[in-house]
């Protein structure tokens, strides 16, 4: 096991996986979002650090490991329907997640955390939706402190909630949806691999972020925290 990944194996921890198969997986990745909780808990995030902001303000938001681009698509239409501007971009190691992220208008930038290729305090919002996952201790803090440079106003991390009773729903719900043998098999690893509530705190309590980290319906964990470097208004 290498310094960067936790226990377990899954397919999008591997760069070179086949393309066929990360199409599939990030396709059902997308409709787990929509289903057990991950577009919920991204919003949530969101609401909170967008609370306050005059209608007709402009925002940029990168979406770390941004997979099919699915969340940030979704960001932008809630931000509309509040009067927001929400321009979207994404990091992926992936090249076929890149591609499809892109083909669905969120620009992908090709590249590996924990280094985000990008100027201090140069988008609003950073996002990372069950990505700390997939990494090491080390990796998670370097990760949330690179985040936090980047963002002027905050940074959203949403993750998995580790419990049997998230186990027992996913197994059951990845096949009355059709999920692929490999997607379902990853969705319990991913599961296993979640974390608890204490457990992401301490993670950000030891980079110094301030961070609320609350539950979110479909077993799942939002941490929110401002940089307080917010971006004019426009």
């Amino acid at each position: 096991m290498t310094a960067t990944l936790p226990p377990g194996d899954e397919l999008l921890d591997h760069p070179d996986a086949d393309p066929a198969s990360v199409r599939e997986s990030l396709h059902h990745i997308a409709r787990s979002n929509r289903w057990f909780g991950g577009w919920w808990a991204v919003r949530r995030g969101l609401a909170r650090l967008c609370a306050g902001i005059p209608r007709g303000t402009e925002l940029t938001l990168l979406d770390l490991g941004t997979g099919s681009g699915d969340l940030p698509v979704l960001a932008a239409r809630w931000a509309a329907r509040r009067g927001l501007g929400l321009r979207a971009l994404g990091l992926e190691r992936h090249r076929t997640a890149a591609r499809l992220a892109s083909g669905r208008g969120i620009p992908t930038l090709l590249a590996a955390v924990p280094e985000i290729p990008a100027r201090t305090a140069s988008v609003d919002i950073v996002l990372a939706s069950q990505l700390l996952h997939h990494l090491a201790p080390p990796v998670i803090a370097a990760l949330c402190r690179e985040a936090s440079r980047v963002a002027r106003r905050g940074v959203v991390m949403a993750d998995l909630r580790r419990s049997p009773l998230a186990l027992a729903g996913f197994w059951a719900g990845s096949r009355l949806l059709g999920f692929d043998r490999s997607t379902r098999a990853d969705g319990i690893t991913s599961v296993q691999r979640g974390f608890t509530r204490e457990v992401l705190a301490a993670h950000l309590a030891a980079i110094g972020a301030d961070a609320r980290v609350e539950h979110s319906p479909g077993f799942r964990l939002v941490a929110t925290w401002q940089t307080g470097r917010p971006a004019c208004e426009r």
